[in-house]
């Protein structure tokens, strides 16, 4: 990626910042719960470092609207389809944020990925990859980010099919 790209993130990231910063001035965020407000700022976090790493990001917080639970977000890297979870804590604790994704967790993000798979206007289904991002926003540190490129597989057990 190039330097004007990079540039560009840094300058959108900021840009995004400033107005979430606005809407708290404004009072616009006072009811949304602490809790919804860290996992956006979280899945923010983890949008701005998948642009870094050159991964093209098409959808956040997808939901297919007859089935429960939704992909926090979905993005391609060159062939590859990617569906990300991201989990975002504001202290290091005992257990790391990605054991957050326990097997019903992931039962819904495949049963969403089929979804989302089938509704594309390819032929062929492309190869697939479930990643999750853990954000750590911990008050007085700077933001760590942890990639889990495929975290796990189609099935249980298998990290990659």
């Amino acid at each position: 990626m190039g330097w004007l790209a990079q540039k560009r993130i840094v300058w959108l990231e900021r840009g995004l910042a400033g107005l979430d910063w606005v809407a708290r001035k404004r009072g616009r965020m006072q009811n949304l719960p602490a809790h919804l407000a860290t996992g956006i700022e979280g899945e923010d976090a983890a949008f701005f470092h998948l642009r870094r790493k050159d991964y093209t990001v098409v959808a956040r917080r997808w939901s297919s609207g007859d089935a429960p639970g939704d992909v926090d977000l979905i993005a391609w890297q060159g062939s590859l389809l990617c569906f990300i979870e991201v989990k975002t804590r504001t202290a290091r604790d005992m257990t790391p944020a990605e054991v957050a994704v326990d097997s019903h967790k992931r039962q819904t993000l495949r049963r969403l990925a089929r979804r989302y798979v089938r509704q594309l206007p390819q032929e062929t289904a492309p190869q697939v990859r479930f990643d999750v991002v853990s954000v750590y926003l911990v008050p007085g540190q700077e933001r760590q980010i942890e990639h889990f490129e495929a975290a796990f597989g189609w099935s249980e057990g298998t990290a990659r099919d």
